[in-house]
């Protein structure tokens, strides 16, 4: 059973009070912001009448969006952390009710922008020299003009603008919060199965409990279906209306467009990873060999390959390890990640009704937030120093850069993440002497291959199937989803592995299916991560201030050019020949340790 929030100490949740000294501090800035909000109004059909209009204009509207995302910080993260609160449900209620009037009534200032040519922003820049700094913003709104509506349509848009985010937060609360599973024995005891601790499960050395556990999870699914395809179907046809009021050609070059990412990017990931489907299926038949499996079955994919999968590791240990694997980085570096455990940036708690998962989310003038359910696995550990590095590389654009520019994009969002987790797994691989470990060690290493190059471009490839289905006039079904899910499935994991039936029912389970085109960034982030990663743990000084450097830009460069600060070019083929290189070293590597093993 799942403990109640109030059973942990206070070191292992996050700090609000950093945010508000309490609730009443945070409802007062709702009420302000409610009123303030308002005196946008008063610019509506005035914004380019002089420079100076337009400056009170866009400062008014900063210091809007900077205090709605301090509020709106609050109540989402006391919302998350336990989801079973009324009191924080109807907190955040009230932050997004908020939210709406602030883009209603805000709703104007694009279009009006956008009747005017850009000439007159830059004679106004040039006399007022403070307007400079909105330079950047100003010149993104310009080149959407041919996807901005008029006035009137932006505003009924705003005013449908919670209706439309409504599908995630229903999937989330639905899966979160009131699905139950039945029971799993293990070891001989009855135990619950959640959703945060079905992946300890499918690591699990017993085949039966992987199996049960797999069972399980999806039978529960399987009758939820009908209203999960409904939900899913909701949240992809409002982005193909969205993409087709907006004049785009897609849903993906919607998606694609503010980053300034050619949709090539997105299909030659797919391609790519199809030509090297064949590395994978290599590791899927090592890895039956080293589980001594006759079958290996999906829910087989995730075992521990040694006996030492049990072994925990405290959330102080878990400490110790992230700060010394992040040493390569720099003494700065390092310091600056003390202050994440130190001063309670970090929510590492497994408590009922807390929101499943982890995630990483920035407050610009305050400092970032770190959601975990830490279950003291070396898998924990991982995840830990992965949302760390999202943690640091917020902390470093907010430290370098205006509030209007901090903000980095999703595309290079993967990236510092990932270069944690790989300098944690180049580490404990280094710094093992039992061959058993290194097996494990590698497997991990593979497994990131798995999750993140692979998987995640199968959920790419399915999110860009139920779109285009639906541009094309098809209506999503549970039945086509399933069948498609199945299909990939087969596709992506291959004869070596039994596909069960069940894991048709997978996609009703991943959130990230309600962010519109995001997941195929931790693939080509992974791929980034990989080069970077290996170089600073190689203690490449030269690649490791580029990439501290890389950190500072938030959204001053653009994501392909931020990445070339780095020393990284996306658009070079050879970036994913290199990483598909190293995995097949490390699975050279696997075999020559499990055929040693067997040897002896």
């Amino acid at each position: 059973m799942a403990k109640k929030r109030k059973e942990f100490k206070d070191k292992y949740k996050w700090n609000v009070k950093d945010l508000y000294k309490n609730d009443e501090e945070a409802l007062k800035e709702i009420e302000y912001l409610n009123k303030k909000i308002d005196e946008l109004k008063q610019y509506e059909g005035h914004i380019l009448d002089s420079h100076t209009n337009l400056l009170n204009l866009l400062d008014l509207d900063s210091d809007l969006s900077l205090h709605i995302e301090r509020v709106y910080t609050y109540a989402h993260i006391n919302n998350d952390a336990d989801t079973l609160d009324e009191y924080y449900q109807e907190l955040f209620g009230k932050v997004q009710n908020m939210y709406t009037k602030y883009l209603k009534t805000s709703a104007f200032i694009v279009p009006e922008l956008l009747e005017k040519d850009y000439k007159l922003i830059e004679k106004y820049c040039k006399e007022e020299e403070k307007l400079n700094k909105y330079k950047k913003v100003l010149k993104e709104i310009y080149r959407d003009k041919e996807h901005i509506l008029s006035n009137e349509e932006e505003q009924i848009i705003a005013n449908y603008s919670k209706l439309m985010g409504s599908f995630e937060e229903i999937m989330g609360a639905l899966t979160d919060s009131d699905f139950k599973f039945d029971n799993i024995i293990v070891d001989g005891k009855e135990e619950e199965l959640t959703e945060s601790n079905y992946a300890i499960y499918l690591h699990n050395p017993n085949p039966s409990v992987r199996r049960d556990a797999f069972k399980s999870l999806y039978k529960t699914y399987a009758n939820f279906k009908t209203t999960l395809a409904a939900v899913l179907r909701n949240e992809v046809e409002k982005n193909v209306v969205n993409a087709k009021l907006r004049k785009y050609q897609s849903s993906l070059e919607a998606s694609l467009f503010h980053d300034e990412i050619a949709k090539e990017v997105y299909t030659n990931l797919i391609r790519s990873v199809h030509n090297n489907l064949k590395s994978l299926y290599k590791y899927w038949e090592l890895k039956k060999q080293v589980l001594k499996l006759d079958e290996l079955h999906i829910y087989d994919t995730y075992a521990s390959v040694t006996n030492n999968s049990n072994k925990k590791y405290s959330f102080e240990e878990a400490r110790d390890l992230v700060l010394k694997i992040v040493s390569p980085l720099g003494e700065d570096y390092v310091k600056d990640i003390t202050k994440a455990f130190d001063d309670n940036w970090i929510d590492s708690c497994n408590n009922e009704g807390k929101r499943k998962g982890a995630y990483c989310t920035a407050c610009y003038d305050v400092h970032p937030y770190v959601l975990l359910n830490y279950e003291q696995e070396i898998e924990d550990i991982s995840t830990l120093s992965h949302e760390l590095g999202h943690a640091m590389h917020y902390y470093y654009a907010c430290q370098n850069q205006s509030f209007q520019d901090y903000g980095y994009s999703i595309f290079v969002a993967e990236v510092a993440s990932q270069v944690n987790e790989i300098l944690l797994s180049r580490y404990l691989l280094d710094h093992s002497d039992d061959k058993n470990e290194k097996i494990k060690i590698i497997d991990d290493l593979l497994q990131k291959y798995k999750a993140t190059i692979y998987r995640q471009t199968m959920f790419a490839e399915f999110e860009l199937y139920i779109h285009e289905y639906t541009e094309a006039g098809g209506i999503l079904t549970s039945q086509n989803m399933c069948q498609k899910y199945l299909e990939l499935n087969r596709l992506y994991f291959g004869d070596n592995v039994i596909i069960d039936d069940e894991i048709k029912y997978e996609w009703e389970r991943i959130p990230h299916f309600y962010m519109n085109f995001y997941v195929y960034q931790y693939a080509t982030g992974f791929a980034a991560a990989i080069l970077l990663a290996n170089k600073i743990y190689e203690k490449d000084l030269v690649t490791r201030d580029k990439y501290l450097e890389f950190l500072k830009l938030g959204a001053t460069k653009k994501p392909i050019e931020s990445l070339k600060v780095a020393g990284v070019d996306m658009l070079d083929s050879k970036v994913m020949d290199e990483v598909i290189k190293f995995m097949d070293e490390l699975i050279k590597e696997y075999q020559e340790l499990i055929g040693s093993e067997e040897n002896e």
